[in-house]
């Protein structure tokens, strides 16, 4: 067990049967936190739950879709009678639908920002209120909530336009978030993670080679086990200063994204005509920090 306070502590993770929500999930049930084991795939969750119970921690299952509006609740009723409340919440589960925008049929579009966006909002919806509740009786919590946005939704990715938008979404949530439940004890942050993980590996040959581990043993660092270490720290007491930030994470790398700053600005003091404003722009934008192209742009 590490030192960050986890022991304890009631964690849910969702889309947590696979991947990198199963490794959340395995990493504060070793850090002494029971965990709320959620996934779509209720025989996922069921498993993950068992493993870690076998491993002698404290785990149980609570499947269900989390864009679900009845399912949320149920998820959290089902930790606060398990484990007797909740301290961490990990927004984790997703899926894709890739394709080029002029191709997303509305379906496509409509079920990837459904489960991730709305996914997010409806659990931190039922869990910001069950915080804002203790805070009002008096017993305030060391709340903690870790959202999952991506590269693609602070960059762009060509061909998950759906899905980087939902991405992207998810990251401002995030600060907004963080703004309005930091009065009840509530720290807000998310992560952009890249590893090796069913949608990763699904998302072509050439993605398939990139995120393979390595055949000669060195370090893995598409390991979805990589993420894991940030998420289980930003969920302890010990994050209780970071709020509103959002984090990539890929091997042994995490890096703060500090996107929606201003950067260079032009005050006439007057209306701007069109025809002035040409060079002005070109000026800004060449004073100002350089783009990050999209995944896939030429």
């Amino acid at each position: 067990m590490s030192d960050n306070g986890n022991a304890g502590r009631v964690v849910i993770v969702t889309g947590a049967g696979q991947g990198i929500g199963r490794e959340h999930a395995l990493a504060f049930a070793a850090d002494g936190a029971a965990v709320v084991v959620n996934d779509y795939d209720a025989d996922s969750a069921a498993a993950v739950a068992a493993e870690i119970r076998a491993a002698g921690g404290r785990a149980v299952a609570a499947p269900g879709d989390v864009a679900d509006w009845a399912t949320g609740e149920q998820i959290l009723a089902t930790a606060i009678a398990e484990f007797g409340g909740l301290d961490v919440l990990v927004n984790n589960a997703g899926f894709v639908r890739d394709r080029m925008l002029i191709s997303l049929s509305e379906d496509e579009w409509d079920s990837v920002v459904r489960v991730h966006l709305k996914g997010h909002f409806v659990l931190l919806r039922h869990a910001g209120a069950y915080w804002r509740a203790q805070a009002k009786a008096g017993a305030q919590r060391q709340a903690r909530i870790v959202n999952t946005s991506s590269g693609a939704g602070i960059f762009g990715s060509v061909g998950q336009g759906n899905y980087a938008a939902a991405k992207a979404a998810i990251a401002e949530l995030t600060i907004q978030a963080a703004a309005e439940l930091g009065g009840y004890g509530v720290t807000v942050n998310a992560i952009a993670p890249a590893a090796r993980t069913q949608m990763t590996m699904g998302a072509g040959e050439a993605m398939a080679d990139q995120m393979a581990a390595p055949a000669d043993g060195s370090f893995d660092a598409m390991d979805p086990a990589n993420i894991s270490p940030l998420v289980v720290w930003l969920g302890s007491p010990a994050s209780a200063d970071v709020t509103g930030r959002v984090f990539e994470v890929e091997g042994g790398r995490v890096t703060v994204l500090d996107g929606w700053q201003r950067a260079e600005s032009a005050d006439k003091g007057a209306r701007w005509e069109p025809a002035e404003l040409g060079p002005v722009v070109a000026d800004l934008i060449a004073r100002s920090p350089q783009q990050v192209k999209p995944y896939g742009a030429r």
